[in-house]
């Protein structure tokens, strides 16, 4: 026996109520959920476990600038609780000092803490804020130094560094690019590995140094998490785009190694106007020339994917500014607005468009198609790979402080 046809009518509040189930059994958790938060709140069950102690309390010193009319930190409340900062001790003697926004830091909630203290040039001081709870808070400034103010010579100087750390190698390297055009398939290959080899360098050195800032952060921030996310999230996201028309070769994929450098430099600048501002480094010429030794072999590293392809000037200058030209923004931010979790947040964005980079040039080697063939496990791609990490290793040596 055949089941009588379903009317229109029916059909159409059949078709209604799925939605409106559907609606129900969003709302319902939400209203569990709601419930819950109110029965702990009104219940406050963890009054029981109240045994007197203070709240956890946690500050970070995201900045701190050295003028003349004393010392200003930005600092970051992380505790449980609103906490209030009742006293400011500097090389051990109480300051009066002063607060922008007063009022107790709520989690999550910076503030600036003004001191008026005679700071000396070359000296080591330590400031110490004290809690109305008595927990203590310190930070040390390793060399005393007027910190820079953003006024038109200072901001030439920090420029000028940046295009020597930054766009100076990379145009150098790339200017092998007649040079290079010439080699045969397993030179190719060499070199395309080589590119490997100091993209690794970086994606390490770009991760171990986004730690170090994440370790400097306040702890709302969860450091070594953001870290991780970040980087794995600018690797799919880019490795998404440039997948799009498959798999890029020549131009485009030098303009991707050109930006993973590029974040790169920018979160190197970032380190070098830190230091700047921290009095922690002195810059002299033969640290400058030993960044500019070992940004070298960037420039061959753009160059080697388009070296059977005829590239215009312009092309050129636009890679070396692409790849060289973020380390003078981050010279500028890092001596001007530094804070360790943005730090670390660009140098990871630069570590997953590094990562990106080596996976599509790894692929380019593996696929073997025309002059770059030769295989990733190659003697030509072995030797390449140890040249290119192997150079940047030892370079670093002349950068590092």
């Amino acid at each position: 026996m055949r089941d009588a046809p379903i009317s229109e009518t029916e059909a159409e509040l059949s078709g209604t109520a799925a939605p409106r189930r559907a609606l129900w059994w969003v709302v319902l958790p939400l209203l569990a959920f709601a419930a819950a938060i109110t029965v702990l709140i009104s219940a406050n069950p963890l009054a029981r476990f109240n045994n007197g102690a203070p709240p956890v309390e946690d500050i970070a010193f995201e900045r701190v600038i050295l003028a003349g009319d004393g010392i200003r930190a930005l600092v970051r409340a992380g505790g449980s609780e609103p906490m209030t900062i009742a006293q400011v001790q500097v090389d051990d003697a109480y300051w009066q000092f002063t607060q922008e926004p007063p009022g107790p830091l709520a989690r999550g909630t910076s503030a600036w803490i003004q001191v008026p203290f005679p700071w000396v040039l070359g000296e080591a001081h330590a400031i110490k804020l004290v809690t109305n709870t008595g927990a203590t808070f310190a930070h040390d400034i390793p060399v005393a130094v007027a910190t820079p103010v953003a006024d038109s010579s200072s901001l030439m100087s920090q420029a000028i560094l940046g295009i020597f750390v930054g766009i100076v190698p990379v145009a150098i390297g790339l200017m092998f690019y007649p040079a290079l055009r010439g080699m045969g398939r397993s030179g190719m290959t060499f070199l395309l590995a080589l590119t490997v080899g100091l993209l690794g360098f970086l994606m390490v050195d770009a991760i171990g140094e986004a730690f170090e800032l994440a370790a400097e952060s306040a702890a709302i921030f969860q450091g070594n998490v953001m870290v991780v996310l970040t980087a794995a999230a600018s690797f799919l996201i880019l490795v998404g785009v440039s997948r799009r028309n498959g798999a890029p070769k020549g131009l485009a994929l030098a303009t991707y190694i050109a930006i993973g450098i590029g974040l790169h430099n920018f979160g190197e600048g970032l380190a070098i106007g830190a230091a700047f501002a921290a009095g922690a480094a002195g810059l002299g010429s033969f640290l400058v020339l030993g960044f500019t030794l070992h940004n070298v072999t960037e420039g061959i590293g753009i160059a080697a994917p388009i070296l059977r392809q005829r590239v215009k000037l312009s092309t050129f200058a636009w890679l070396t500014l692409l790849a060289g030209g973020p380390a003078v923004l981050g010279l500028w931010i890092g001596s001007l607005a530094f804070a360790p979790q943005w730090s670390a947040l660009a140098l990871a964005i630069g570590a997953g468009a590094i990562l990106q980079v080596i996976v599509e040039v790894a692929a380019l080697i593996r696929r073997g198609e025309g002059p770059e063939s030769g295989g990733l496990f190659s003697p030509a791609a072995m030797a390449g790979l140890a040249t290119g990490a192997g150079f940047m290793y030892l370079t670093a040596m002349l950068v590092k402080i």
